[in-house]
């Protein structure tokens, strides 16, 4: 599995990026604003920063939403660095886009995805990546791991490439049962990544260890 960092925080990415677990980087508009980041060439050039820092996929959103206009930001955005994927809405217009953008090799990262359905157009449309906001789901009391399983099925069946990107993640179960429903990715905030770190019984043990160390070198 795949672990992307959810977040636009160059010092947070950096850390991550430093585990040595990380494999990309996810943003959106509400990141980019949470960090104070405004005006096309200052988010521009902060992508450009954070592609900087990792290895590979920093999905860059569009705001645009009508086709035309998609295009021309996913191509400016796709400019930036070879390590951009462009993130589409799930609309009909960004389903169409993801079709031109696939068809000239510019990977893409439909976003916004809640049914199986959404999901099968943008696997057809040649999506690289497609996110199923799973928190987000849970939210209005559906079950967002339910729709995982639902679309592994669907792309195994019919063969799709398009990667299983599970966003909106909350805590560390979310990600440890998308793991295991076979999602290719996993995007969420720094400290689900480094929760995965912790357990009492790996605390006691060192301690313990440590303990025993300072007994017999004292």
């Amino acid at each position: 599995m795949k672990f992307f960092i959810d977040t636009a925080n160059l010092n947070e990415i950096l850390e991550a990026q430093e585990l040595g677990v990380l494999d990309g980087v996810t943003t959106n508009p509400s990141l980019m604003a949470k960090e104070g980041i405004s005006g096309k060439d200052k988010v521009f050039s902060h992508y450009k920063s954070i592609c900087n820092i990792v290895d590979d996929n920093v999905s860059a959103e569009v705001i645009a939403t009508e086709y035309q206009d998609i295009i021309r930001e996913g191509e400016e955005l796709a400019e930036i660095d070879e390590k951009i994927v462009v993130k589409v809405p799930m609309i009909k217009d960004g389903v169409r886009a993801i079709k031109y953008f696939s068809e000239r090799e510019i990977r893409t990262n439909c976003t916004l995805v809640f049914s199986a359905g959404q999901a099968l157009l943008a696997a057809k449309a040649g999506a690289t990546y497609m996110s199923p906001f799973i928190g987000r789901l849970d939210d209005v009391t559906y079950d967002g791991l339910k729709l995982i399983e639902q679309i592994r099925i669907i792309y195994d069946n019919y063969g799709y490439p398009t990667q299983i990107l599970a966003a909106s993640i909350r805590h560390t179960i979310h990600l440890i049962k998308s793991a295991e429903i076979g999602a290719d990715v996993a995007t969420c905030p720094l400290n689900v990544i480094t929760g995965l770190l912790k357990h009492p019984l790996t605390d006691i043990g060192l301690e313990k260890f440590l303990a025993d160390h300072r007994k017999v070198n004292s």
